[in-house]
């Protein structure tokens, strides 16, 4: 069994490789995370308000967030190689039929719904991978590779802001270049990411065995536990302020700190930075530490940052940076909490159809966070009131995590003290 070699080396070191190819699957399918960069565009094209323009972007997410659970069920039926290849073909058949629509509503079904089962087929399926080939390391080789979801503005951004301005490509063809560059990136990657054979594990490694009143923790023990709700809310309340504030990057720069356009998109790949590193730090807090402790430093980053962001105006410019970088910064922090939660709390062997099901948390914060956001700026004019609920909520996560984000579990040859400051 220890004798699987990967890319020609030893599975212990060949798994390595995994990590950057699904990094570049993650960072294809988080272009959606530049919507910021089309907005403006298309509110002019298409003559449409705030929150119109955020509807695509809306349903992408919570299609993605419905799509994701689902697909976790069929991993193992049809092949890890194979789902990855389908989302990605799917996704990009989403942004090319972009390209020829004329109105919102169109733009909601190919981009929102389309694109959106696309990546919910597909985002899953490298953590997945990566996390079976890393039972060892599960929090830092998940957060290394989910950073790609996070980081892709940064490079996403600045292509598709060129191309949109370019007089030759301009916003439709933009679609149309990204659908088929993601099915080709996508395509090539799905055939090298394979899981390991049942019973694989690193050499030297010999697993805890988690035990819940008694028996292994299953799907259905994990619906019946407070935890799984505990973690469910933390995590909508998560999305809901990272995602609002992704969606509203480049506009609240334009239109509450008066930035010109290009420094606006500039700082939508600064703020890319920071959701990445927020996963990778996130995920080393969450294995370090505990999810409650990662939890509730999030919250607090996200008080901090309403605060300031409630006090901003016209040339602030430092508190608009550093408090769109605090928010993204611990929303990127949740897309690591809530898979190693997952990992750590409940049944490894579940954790697709686990996190899938955890993963619908995504979507309710989506469609709550990026609606208000925009409901807000169409009712009062401005941004700056959505950071007053932002701020109550992240309160709220605090009670929630201290009090429903914790699980006493029973490892074989641990005290049950030790158990709960790793869990």
């Amino acid at each position: 069994m220890n004798n699987i070699k990967l890319f020609g080396l030893p599975a212990e070191k060949g798994r390595w490789f995994l990590i950057p190819l699904g990094m570049t699957v993650l960072l294809c399918l988080g272009t959606v995370y530049s919507w910021s960069i089309f907005r403006k565009p298309l509110e002019k094209l298409l003559s449409i308000n705030a929150t119109d323009s955020l509807l695509p972007f809306t349903v992408l997410l919570v299609v993605f967030s419905i799509l994701m659970p689902i697909t976790g069920f069929y991993i193992n039926r049809f092949g890890s190689r194979v789902i990855i290849a389908g989302g990605g073909v799917v996704m990009g058949i989403g942004y090319v039929l972009s390209s020829f629509v004329n109105n919102i509503y169109m733009l909601v079904v190919t981009y929102g719904v389309i694109a959106g089962i696309g990546v919910g087929m597909a985002y899953g399926v490298p953590l997945a991978v990566v996390a079976k080939w890393f039972p060892d390391k599960k929090g830092i080789a998940v957060g290394l590779t989910v950073i790609g979801f996070g980081l892709s503005p940064l490079i996403t951004a600045p292509i598709a802001k060129s191309l949109i301005d370019s007089p030759t490509v301009g916003l439709q063809k933009t679609f149309l270049i990204l659908g088929i560059a993601f099915i080709a990136i996508i395509l090539a990657i799905s055939t090298t990411l394979v899981t390991p054979p049942k019973g694989w594990k690193p050499l030297g490694w010999n697993p805890p065995t988690a035990v819940i009143n008694g028996t292994l923790a299953d799907n259905g023990e994990m619906l019946g536990t407070g935890a799984f709700y505990g973690l469910w809310l933390c995590y909508t309340i998560g999305t809901f302020v990272g995602l609002a504030a992704i969606g509203t990057a480049k506009p609240v720069g334009e239109e509450i700190i008066k930035l010109d356009g290009n420094t606006a998109t500039l700082t939508v790949s600064l703020f890319a930075v920071f959701n990445g590193l927020g996963r990778l730090v996130f995920g080393w807090v969450t294995d370090r530490f505990t999810p409650k402790f990662a939890a509730i430093a999030t919250y607090v980053l996200i008080i901090i940052a309403s605060i300031m962001m409630i006090s901003a105006g016209e040339g602030s410019v430092a508190t608009f940076l550093i408090a769109f970088s605090l928010f993204q910064f611990s929303f990127g922090g949740w897309l690591a909490i809530a898979p190693t939660s997952t990992l750590t709390m409940f049944r490894p062997e579940d954790y697709a159809k686990n996190y899938g099901i955890v993963f619908t948390a995504f979507g309710a914060g989506a469609l709550g966070g990026t609606l208000l956001a925009g409901r807000i700026r169409d009712i009062f004019g401005s941004y700056t009131n959505f950071f007053y609920p932002t701020a109550i909520l992240a309160a709220i996560g605090i009670f929630l995590a201290v009090f429903m984000l914790k699980r006493s579990l029973t490892i074989s040859g641990t005290s049950e003290r030790e158990i709960n400051t790793k869990v």
